[in-house]
């Protein structure tokens, strides 16, 4: 299982949110560059980098602050937040991003959102499912919408989506644990149909002790977002570094 820590950005600095409030914003860093490079220097390969300004805004703001991550490490970065138009992804991918995730497009502009899917590659584009109540999420979670998670997830299955964040807002923030529940249903309700590659699960949000990765690991996430719990050191990287360098050893 991958190990993904986020970096969200407003205003050029690393914050955090709690379930997707922006009245409730902690900033945790103004350089995220100095973030990026610790996660690096214990052996993270992933990040996971949110564009709040942009999420807000409905189109890419910080893509410099993704430039300079992307050119002065050597993470592999998914990025997110406000990528509305072919124009926000080509600034995406062109400032290094090396996957990027569509939540509200994939709602509200299916067709745009396929043919991203079309144009760059199912190992590129990330679905972002979002979820409250078991109901899709959008606009920074501003808005809720009338699609539901499971049949929304296995849509773009059939279109050829691979990988899916999917983030329960309910946790978000909250460090009272990850949804263990919900990802071992979407994980038995999107079990291959004919052709289908195996969904590649990422669990997101609500993440608060080191022993729940083992545990997401077990019900076969493919990769799992952390945020609060490294900020507000409940896992250390020291633990994480661990982690990635001997997983098998956390197997039970």
């Amino acid at each position: 299982m991958r190990i993904i820590p986020a970096i969200d950005i407003i205003n050029g600095k690393c914050v955090r949110l709690t379930k997707g409030d922006y009245s409730t914003q902690k900033i945790y860093d103004n350089n995220p560059l100095e973030v990026a490079k610790r996660f690096e220097a214990n052996g993270i390969k992933h990040l996971h980098l949110v564009d709040l300004d942009g999420a807000k805004h409905k189109h890419i703001v910080n893509y410099e602050v993704l430039e300079e991550l992307a050119s002065k490490t050597s993470l592999k970065i998914d990025f997110g937040g406000g990528l509305k138009s072919d124009q926000d992804v080509k600034i995406a991918f062109e400032s290094g991003a090396k996957q990027i995730t569509g939540g509200s497009i994939a709602v509200k502009d299916s067709f745009a959102f396929k043919q991203w899917l079309q144009e760059y590659g199912s190992d590129k584009i990330i679905l972002g499912a979002d979820a409250k109540d078991e109901k899709i999420a959008i606009s920074g979670w501003q808005e809720d919408s009338k699609e539901e998670l499971i049949p929304f997830i296995q849509q773009y299955q059939k279109e050829g989506i691979q990988y899916v964040i999917c983030t329960d807002i309910s946790k978000d923030g909250m460090l009272e644990g990850p949804s263990f529940d919900l990802y071992k249903k979407i994980l038995k309700e999107t079990v291959n149909p004919s052709g289908v590659e195996k969904l590649k699960l990422i669990a997101s949000g609500g993440i608060s002790s080191f022993e729940e990765l083992p545990q997401l690991s077990k019900l076969g996430c493919e990769g799992v977002i952390i945020g609060k719990a490294i900020y507000e050191n409940r896992i250390s990287l020291k633990q994480l570094q661990n982690y990635i360098l001997t997983p098998s050893s956390y197997a039970h």
